[in-house]
């Protein structure tokens, strides 16, 4: 049987500043630093050998499974780091505070340009302070766009190893988790909009023969998030 194992990155200092990260590349906070030690530590109880570990290319991401590789003692290991799973772009919305965005536009369309599944955020236009400060595929992405660039690296790089039985750990953001979760889980587009990932929780899921999901379960139980199956 294989084990995927989910992380999404801990607490960074934007989403301690309650501002819009996307591919903007913030680190992590002292507590996001503590989040990933505990990650690692309950990945470690479960005395798993793992295969393979992907990443994002964003330093959020990579610090934390750099900080859950040293608790699991894994010097060596081969990291595979793609913009695929990065963040969604925010566009517009990048840096900027949610509770002033909230103020200014209401909660009910912040929580769409948040959540749904195929309503973008505004474009970043040409005098945005990140607009050259990163490398960006589009002016803005919604779950969608996200869905559509990490479900073909998942099934080209990482579901061919669970076919085959591999123990596999990705650390990504939390659009790119949920886009995931959309089709392991088979979460509808009108309940996506519900579900958050938690940070620093490692989501542990096996498979059965014919890779459909057969158990899961956050190892944090106390910090766990409902996942909303679409039945």
């Amino acid at each position: 049987m294989s084990n995927l194992i989910l992380v999404r990155h801990g607490q960074s200092i934007w989403n301690k500043e309650r501002r819009f990260t996307g591919w903007a590349d913030i680190g992590l906070t002292e507590q996001g630093k503590s989040e990933a030690k505990h990650a690692g530590q309950l990945i470690k109880e479960l005395n798993i050998k793992f295969d393979a570990y992907f990443t994002s290319e964003l330093k959020r991401a990579v610090n934390s499974l750099d900080i859950i590789l040293k608790v699991l003692n894994e010097k060596n290991a081969q990291i595979n780091k793609t913009t695929k799973l990065n963040e969604r772009n925010y566009g517009n919305l990048t840096s900027l505070n949610k509770d002033e965005i909230i103020k200014k536009y209401g909660n009910e369309q912040v929580k769409i340009w948040r959540r749904s599944y195929n309503i973008r955020p505004p474009a970043m236009d040409t005098k945005h302070p990140y607009k050259n400060k990163i490398d960006l595929n589009s002016s803005s992405e919604s779950l969608k766009d996200t869905y559509e660039r990490v479900l073909p690296y998942y099934k080209e790089k990482i579901e061919p190893l669970i076919s085959l039985k591999k123990n596999v750990l990705i650390v990504f953001h939390g659009n790119s988790c949920r886009a995931l979760l959309m089709k392991l889980f088979n979460i509808s587009e009108n309940k996506i909009i519900e579900f958050e990932v938690p940070t620093g929780n490692p989501l542990l899921i096996n498979f059965d023969q014919n890779l459909k999901v057969n158990d899961f379960k956050y190892l944090d139980k106390k910090r766990a998030k409902k996942i909303l199956f679409n039945v």
